[in-house]
């Protein structure tokens, strides 16, 4: 199934110059997010790990983190914007074009030597994932693998994970 057809290419969103990668058609078809869910479930299975957990990062990360949670039978970890999490927390910050931005994740959600598979929508620069990278390993969790939706290959970011196994549904 070619899932590219279900991404709708916005021109000039949010600003001038941006083509804007909108995964809801893919999302409101039941068959092509089903695919994009089992090819994530079967690149995950072939790493020929025990996947204890997926982290994804709020918000559109969790569209595709849980199923596939759900799928490995395997725990989900939200990452999560500064003061959305009602217990105690870690945080890591990390730089965006123009300032900074910053991800926590409750300091219990991961225990030492847990295998977790980190899940997003989009590979742009990258910042957030490593970010949610250094949560994991701050725990002592054991990053195995990252999967991405869509990759935007002229921003890089794949650069920044080259220690992890990485695979992108789609790249543009």
């Amino acid at each position: 199934m070619d899932l590219k057809q279900y991404i709708a290419s916005i021109p000039d969103f949010p600003e001038p110059g941006i083509i804007f990668r909108d995964i809801t058609p893919l999302m409101q078809n039941k068959e092509a997010y089903h695919e994009s869910i089992k090819q994530m479930k079967d690149w995950i299975q072939s790493l020929n790990q025990d996947v204890d957990l997926i982290a994804s990062p709020e918000a559109r990360g969790f569209l595709f983190g849980c199923p596939v949670a759900y799928e490995l039978n395997a725990g989900f970890v939200p990452v999560r914007k500064p003061h959305k999490l009602p217990r105690e927390v870690i945080s890591e910050s990390y730089d965006l074009e123009y300032g900074k931005n910053e991800i926590q994740i409750h300091s219990d959600s991961i225990q030492p030597g847990q295998k977790v598979v980190i899940i997003d929508d989009l590979l742009a620069t990258g910042g957030t994932v490593e970010a949610a990278i250094k949560l994991v390993e701050k725990l002592k969790g054991e990053v195995v693998g990252i999967v991405f939706l869509i990759e935007l290959e002229g921003l890089d970011g794949r650069n920044k994970l080259k220690d992890y196994p990485v695979y992108s549904l789609l790249k543009y």
